[in-house]
């Protein structure tokens, strides 16, 4: 059996890779304000949506876009809980139209000093 070491989530080129199962590669995020959440499962949101936030504050980024979807809703209330309890974030809203409507999240983050 191979030597299995585990991965640093973060990468040389200002991305993070995501936690994937034993036969998946992680998959590489460029970290650049924007967060597309379609080809993640739910459980996998909280976990990824707290990393991407650390990142981007590290990156100097602090105005986000996390596209969510339309659908029910029921991931764009997931995310908003997630981002209501995340202490780095100021405020969120709505996305306008031009920016995915309520298939996105615009997000704040605080500045710190």
């Amino acid at each position: 059996m191979e030597n299995m070491k585990p991965r640093d989530p973060k990468t040389e080129d200002n991305s993070i890779l995501t936690n994937a199962t034993v036969d998946q590669e992680p998959i590489v995020l460029p970290i650049d304000g924007v967060l597309d959440l379609h080809t993640f499962s739910p459980k996998e949101v909280a976990d990824l949506l707290g990393d991407y936030v650390d990142e981007c504050l590290k990156m100097g980024i602090y105005d986000l876009r996390i596209i969510h979807g339309k659908g029910k809703g029921v991931l764009r209330d997931r995310v908003r809980k997630i981002l209501a309890k995340n202490l780095l974030v100021e405020s969120f809203s709505e996305a306008p139209p031009e920016a995915g409507g309520w298939g996105a999240t615009l997000v704040r983050l605080r500045r710190e000093g």
